[in-house]
């Protein structure tokens, strides 16, 4: 049976629908609509304002197709906030989110990321770089820590962590018989956990600024937030199980188990995802060290480029391009004309992760109008001591940025009341910001439709369910270590 190269390539239907698709749509309408006549209009919707997301979560592990249900369950969010119009309010959420600063920032750095990686693939830069690491790493598990160590050095930002580690490693992987789904979970877990990690990272920047508009320190929000960086405890379990999982000390859970055998059993690469296999003759190649200073030089300058422009993504990635098709065209490496085709391909490449991503932000927005974060705060602010806070803090958070995707936009929302609510109880604020900042890298971990796991599948070669599945028993098992530890930490600290 044949499949379609892209996603989005016209293809005919491989076999007929199933009634079980209409039977759970029906059945997720049939719910939204009752609830909605049961509630009484300008109310409070309480418990009701978790339902979006729980239906996303329900239909996203039913079908394995991440962007219906993103999908369905904004649909179901509108029809909650507008019965009589609900497809109006999709037109304008829709129009509203397409015009905001961060999503127009987000398609151009992750569409040009996309060229940029498609250009080194097409000169056979990365073709080259995976020869020389093949000299150099003789065994699987040594292919897998040096994926971790190359994951943790591009400690810059996540997005950039997510494709560039995956571009650089999977060629090599593959050759090891590892699966896509573990070259996923390695790159997803050294990019949001590590990034919270270091302070000169577009998390930290982001974040020290929230924190000083946010009055929770009278100092710098840079030096609270490196105080707080030992208490960032998700990070540093997430760092320490990667580790093992690579060093071959942890056995494979859940559906990783799967995966894997598939992989040794000859076929590294999942049943439809977005990537094929690359023959050695495939690629041009250059000799050996050239072909790796070809590769390095344009992900030095992008690195380097980022952090000239004070840790902007989009410059740094402008920048790497600009350098990257003087250098290949200096050497003949490839014309002006294949270069710019590799940089559209990788452009359109990249319309399904943003199209999740995209989706994700309509279904936050109306997670925010009907009051989700505002609900889970306030229902659990009665049972808050000091010693429970961090705990709490965590987990509440945790759960809203893993059913939103959200990772930074909802802390604008949460930050001014959970920071007045720690200052009020006198609770260790180094410890409270560890506990927000640990769960807004685990929800960017786990959450199957957060942009930095889309984007580590989409570099990775698998899908984003298929990466989300695999990862979520580590995610689960992190969260649960992080959990007791500031159980832990607000009983000795308070």
């Amino acid at each position: 049976m044949s499949h379609s190269a892209h996603p989005f390539s016209p293809s005919l239907p491989d076999r007929r629908g199933s009634g079980r698709t209409l039977l759970l749509f029906s059945l997720v309408m049939a719910t939204v609509i009752g609830l909605t006549l049961s509630h009484p209009a300008g109310s409070d919707y309480g418990w009701i304002s978790l339902v979006p997301s729980l239906i996303v979560l329900v239909v996203a592990i039913a079908t394995h197709r991440t962007l219906e249900a993103l999908a369905i369950g904004s649909i179901a969010g509108l029809i909650l906030l507008q019965p009589q119009d609900f497809v109006g309010e999709l037109a304008d959420i829709s129009l509203s989110v397409m015009m905001d600063e961060t999503i127009a920032w987000l398609i151009l750095v992750c569409g040009l990321m996309g060229g940029f990686i498609a250009m080194l693939e097409k000169s056979g830069c990365t073709l080259s770089f995976s020869h020389f690491m093949t000299r150099l790493v003789r065994t699987r598990r040594q292919s897998l820590l040096s994926t971790a160590a190359l994951g943790v050095l591009i400690f810059i930002d996540d997005y950039l962590n997510a494709l560039a580690t995956s571009a650089a490693m999977k060629r090599l992987t593959d050759r090891f018989g590892v699966s896509r789904e573990k070259l996923a979970y390695i790159v997803d877990s050294t990019a949001a956990p590590i990034c919270i990690l270091v302070p000169l990272s577009t998390w930290a920047v982001y974040f020290a600024e929230l924190l000083e508009t946010n009055g929770a320190t009278e100092t710098s929000g840079m030096w609270l937030y490196i105080q707080s960086i030992p208490f960032m405890l998700y990070g540093w379990v997430a760092l320490g199980l990667v580790l093992l999982v690579a060093g071959g000390l942890m056995p494979d859970l859940g559906p990783m188990k799967a995966a894997e055998a598939r992989a040794r059993a000859g076929q590294p690469i999942p049943d439809g995802a977005p990537d094929v296999a690359l023959g050695d003759d495939e690629a041009p190649r250059t000799r050996p060290w050239v072909g790796v200073f070809n590769f390095l030089a344009p992900m030095a300058m992008l690195i380097g480029a980022s952090a000239w422009f004070e840790i902007d993504l989009l410059k740094g990635v402008i920048v790497a391009i600009m350098f990257t098709i003087l250098l290949y065209l200096i050497q003949r490496l490839a014309t002006f004309n294949t270069l710019m085709d590799a940089i559209m391909d990788g452009f359109r490449t990249m319309m399904l992760p943003l199209a999740i991503v995209a989706v994700g932000f309509v279904l936050r927005e109306i997670n925010e109008q009907l009051g989700m974060t505002a609900f889970m705060i306030d229902a659990l602010t009665p049972h808050l001591t000091v010693a429970l806070l961090p705990a709490i803090v965590f987990l509440s958070m945790a759960v809203v940025v893993f059913a939103t995707g959200s990772s930074w936009g909802v802390f604008v929302i949460s930050i001014p009341i959970v920071i007045p609510i720690a200052q009020h109880m006198g609770a260790p604020m180094p410890l409270v910001v560890g506990a927000l900042l640990s769960a807004s890298s685990f929800g960017s971990h786990a959450c199957f439709f957060s942009d930095s796991s889309v984007l580590s599948s989409q570099g990775s070669g698998c899908q984003p369910m298929q990466h989300a599945l695999t990862q979520f028993p580590y995610a689960l098992l992190g969260a649960g270590i992080t959990a007791t530890g500031f159980l832990a930490l607000g009983h000795l600290l308070s």
